[in-house]
């Protein structure tokens, strides 16, 4: 029995695809087949009114790989014990912080030594203006470089650290936790990036990128700075997500970037999220084990003492304003 699902590409955007026609919870073998055949060739996917539970976005997540997490609640609310949500976070908390740091373009886990395959999240609460999930297709990004640039690019690569991005991008320097996304790690990885299922060329840039070998210091910040504007400068490479409570968006972290939209922080903003691990062969940077790692902490202690400096001479000179 054929499925009655329905796949219609964004208008005027080159990838993404909003699916009707199916339940993610309900889902059949021919519908999921549809769906991940979708997932491949558009790249990123929205699912309205699904209102999918956590137990759903973990069980549709593992059709996709092991995974990171999921159905975490990824929210400026805390959580109570009986899974209702709460009081606002403080915008001082080190949770707002890291939420404050992913409204810049981004991909996820690339500061890991495994980095993700994809993500979805899922809208429980959404805040009566901002907060939209943007995203931003590498693919045509890469395809409309031009030879000579493409070139440049196929022998560089780039650290990838969160210390790193949450000290540019929001001032922060949260304390080195081996648990937590603040590991002390950064793992080099390419600018450029073979899709290991589609052979699709793509970028690999955004805010956890820094230092790339073999370029000063001002060359690598302006070459990564200009390849993330240069993706998100055609609006058909960028599209926006407006959310609604129940909807469903599943990316592709091997060939997109996303970032989280501002809104006012005073009103709650509840999403599921669930992340499915990349695969050790195509995704993996190497072991902390590794000697190769060293270099990724030296380079990223050298970067941080540089922000670090750049931050109190900020602060200075703003007290003497």
């Amino acid at each position: 029995m054929m499925s009655s699902i329905v796949v219609e590409p964004i208008p005027n955007k080159c990838f993404g695809a909003v699916v009707t026609g199916v339940k993610l919870n309900q889902l059949s073998e021919d519908a999921w087949l549809q769906i991940k055949s979708a997932f491949l060739s558009y790249g990123f996917l929205v699912f309205p009114e699904q209102g999918l539970s956590v137990e759903d976005n973990i069980a549709f997540g593992e059709r996709f790989g092991s995974l990171e997490f999921g159905g975490l609640p990824m929210a400026n609310v805390f959580r109570n014990d009986d899974g209702s949500y709460g009081d606002v976070i403080p915008l001082d908390d080190q949770r707002m912080k890291t939420n404050l740091g992913n409204e810049t373009w981004h991909t996820d886990s690339t500061y890991m030594p495994i980095s993700s395959k994809c993500a979805l999240l899922s809208a429980v609460v959404v805040p009566p203006e901002g907060g939209e999930t943007q995203l931003a297709d590498m693919r045509a990004g890469y395809a409309a470089l031009d030879a000579p640039t493409q070139a440049k690019l196929e022998h560089l690569s780039a650290y990838h650290s969160t210390q790193y991005s949450q000290a540019k991008d929001v001032d922060n320097f949260p304390s080195v936790n081996q648990a937590s996304i603040y590991h002390g790690e950064a793992y080099l990885r390419p600018l450029v990036k073979v899709h290991p299922e589609t052979g699709v060329r793509n970028l690999l840039v955004g805010r956890h990128a820094f230092g790339v070998p073999g370029l000063s210091r001002d060359e690598s910040r302006d070459l990564l700075a200009w390849l993330v504007e240069f993706v998100v400068s055609d609006q058909a490479r960028v599209y926006t997500h407006h959310w609604q409570a129940g909807d469903t968006l599943l990316w592709d972290n091997r060939a997109l970037l996303h970032r989280a939209c501002p809104y006012p922080y005073d009103k709650p903003r509840v999403l599921i999220g669930t992340r499915v691990a990349g695969d050790p062969a195509s995704e993996l940077a190497y072991y902390p084990s590794d000697a190769r790692a060293q270099a990724g902490r030296d380079a990223l202690a050298d970067e941080l003492d540089v922000l670090r400096a750049e931050s109190a001479a900020t602060a200075a000179q703003a007290g003497r304003a």
